[in-house]
């Protein structure tokens, strides 16, 4: 039996892809093992939306010489974003790698491993039908939507992490062209999944013991999908009380499949990432206040706090349209997390701007940030249209700066949590103490994670109650 080591960098899109890859591999006959040194076949699952993550990724292909002269008839593959981008050069710089696919052509994997093990052959796989040209990409956008197929293998258990939590994707792509962002170049465009698809696998979920799952896109809540008048009700194994469709709405959006995901029996927790700042509508948010297994937590990223970095960012939103979103959510549902990410440094950032953005985190006090220093992506509008001229010492203090103002609010907001009762779903044990005692962590509803001590590791993937007596920024602290 051929044995293969698979790796992940990036998102959580690229996460399910390697639970789904792994699912399809290990269908087809091959074991998997988490050491390379004894695997016939190693896999990079990549990322491109920071140049640190390419590097990562070509650090580990170069160090790998050595394992290719010792199995020369192993195979290492690069799929994901970055091979669907880079394509020639990643074989130009590493020449030892036999097999290049982009993330929307995961059901060729298997056979194409097959064959290139089973004929004892050296080379890489670039036939026209699995990358499409970047080139094409660039000059054809439906080009992405013809190279993406549909790849959805049987999901298994020991192909998880947890057997309790599942991401599920329900759509793919992206149509927002943001200027620094490569994504709809290796994504495509958007494409939304069937609800019968999506119910049914997140039963066949619940079935093996998932209590939590989470809805995954690019823009989630641009999910739409079209059923035809009159085959909604049939069509659909969820009862669809209290839901739009029933109305003669032909459109079947996020706050749909919530109502009925929320119907299924045994699913107890439902979350959603991530969110466009634009088209965030009353019947999303009445959804997650109604619905008491949607989890209170949102991600809506932001970018910017400055109109004028947002217009060369190209986010089709204000700044003002974006407060009046977070003063509706806080006001539709009062205990909301919201979180948000931040991008430092863009194209001709000036203080004033970066100043603003500081301002806009002080307003919006986001359970967290996510703040990235800007990396120029080869192949985006940002790049083509703008200088990167804002200093790597700038972008650093910048980084820096707004993580701090950050951390205060974060802290402020957890230490309203002492002395209360929070009920978490436990996912994972972080420490191992002398005496036979555990620390466990879990996560609140509303995505806050909480740290406590327990006599064993038997509450993994319960839901228990935990009183917090102490908070930390970014964790709150507890006991049963």
């Amino acid at each position: 039996m051929y044995k293969f080591f698979i790796e992940t960098v990036g998102c959580q899109m690229n996460q399910l892809d390697s639970e789904l890859a792994v699912s399809g591999l290990t269908r087809a006959g091959l074991e998997r093992v988490m050491d390379y040194a004894f695997a016939d076949v190693i896999i990079f699952n990549t990322c491109s939306i920071r140049q640190h993550a390419e590097d990562k990724v070509y650090s580990a292909i170069g160090r790998l010489k050595q394992w290719k002269l010792q199995k020369p008839f192993g195979v290492i593959g690069v799929i994901g974003c970055m091979a669907q981008k880079d394509q020639g050069k990643i074989i130009s710089r590493a020449p030892h790698v036999d097999l290049v696919l982009g993330p929307g052509q995961l059901d060729l994997l298997a056979e194409t491993i097959y064959r290139l093990l089973e004929t004892k052959s050296v080379g890489v796989s670039t036939q026209p039908e699995i990358l499409v040209s970047l080139q094409r990409l660039k000059d054809d956008h439906s080009a992405v939507k013809e190279s993406f197929r549909l790849f959805d293998p049987a999901r298994k258990v020991e192909s998880r992490k947890n057997r309790f939590q599942a991401l599920v994707r329900i759509m793919f792509g992206c149509n927002k062209f943001c200027t620094y962002c490569i994504v709809p170049k290796v994504r495509g465009p958007e494409q939304s999944r069937s609800p019968v698809e999506i119910l049914n696998e997140v039963r066949q979920l619940v079935d093996q013991g998932v209590k939590e799952i989470t809805f995954i896109g690019q823009t989630v809540n641009s999910y739409k999908y079209f059923m035809p008048r009159g085959n909604i009700v049939t069509k659909i194994p969820i009862p669809l009380k209290d839901v739009g469709v029933v109305g003669g709405d032909d459109i079947i959006r996020l706050s749909d499949l919530l109502y009925m995901s929320s119907e299924i029996n045994g699913l107890r927790r439902i979350k959603f990432v991530t969110n466009y700042p634009v088209g965030m509508g009353d019947d999303l948010l009445s959804a997650v206040r109604n619905l008491p297994n949607v989890s209170k937590y949102l991600h809506i990223p932001v970018q910017s706090g400055s109109d004028a970095v947002l217009k060369r960012m190209k986010r089709q939103y204000s700044v003002a349209e974006y407060k009046e979103l977070i003063d509706k959510i806080y006001e539709t549902i009062p205990d909301a997390a919201v979180t948000s990410d931040f991008i430092v440094g863009f194209c001709g950032e000036t203080e004033d701007e970066f100043r603003e953005t500081v301002e806009l985190v002080r307003y919006c006090r986001f359970k967290n940030s996510f703040v990235f220093k800007y990396s120029e992506r080869p192949d985006t509008r940002s790049a083509e249209l703008y200088a990167d001229d804002v200093d790597e010492s700038t972008k650093k203090r910048r980084n820096n700066e707004l993580l701090d103002v950050q951390e205060e609010i974060c802290l402020e907001l957890n230490r309203k949590f002492i002395g209360r009762k929070v009920e978490i779903l436990v996912d994972g044990e972080t420490k191992n103490y002398d005496d036979g005692k555990v620390q466990l962590s879990g996560r609140t509803s509303c995505d806050r994670i909480v740290v406590f001590d327990a006599d064993n590791s038997d509450l993994i993937g319960q839901f228990i109650e935990i009183e917090i007596n102490n908070a930390s920024p970014f964790t709150l602290f507890g006991c049963r």
